[in-house]
């Protein structure tokens, strides 16, 4: 864990929060900036900044916790739909430079800036970067 991290913070209760879930490697908490009712924040206790720094282990840790509390934030809240939320970078808006996924509770017609229109590519330039992106994914 890294010593001022916010989320560190919090997992080692220096900081206060309305925790919902904890086991020995995942820590899930209410946000307190929330977009709606149930909007829970998942980190796993091992610090790493994002996606490239987490371990595999972590990153799973945290899946798994995600599933089960999207499950009750569904259960009790009900919402129309549910995004999982994972951010890297501050042009992603990561604003805590902690692995965390949000679990996201979503109104019909919310206009939560979040979803994209649909408008189909370019399938040539798709095809290209697919074949770009699986030698590197099978040359690493």
């Amino acid at each position: 864990m890294q010593e001022n991290c916010i989320f560190c913070q919090i997992i080692r209760g220096e900081i206060p929060s309305f925790n919902v879930w904890e086991d020995e490697d995942t820590f899930a908490f209410m946000d307190i900036n929330p977009v709606h009712d149930g909007h829970v924040l998942i980190i796993p206790k091992e610090h790493a900044d994002d996606v490239f720094t987490v371990s595999a282990a972590a990153s799973g840790a945290v899946m798994r916790t995600a599933q089960r509390v999207a499950r009750s934030v569904r259960a009790v809240v009900q919402p129309d739909g549910l995004n999982l939320v994972q951010c890297n970078g501050a042009a992603a808006a990561q604003s805590v430079l902690h692995f965390h996924v949000h679990v996201l509770p979503r109104k019909k017609n919310d206009n939560l800036a979040l979803n994209w229109g649909l408008q189909p590519g370019d399938m040539d330039h798709i095809g290209a970067l697919a074949k770009c992106i699986r030698a590197d994914l099978e040359a690493n």
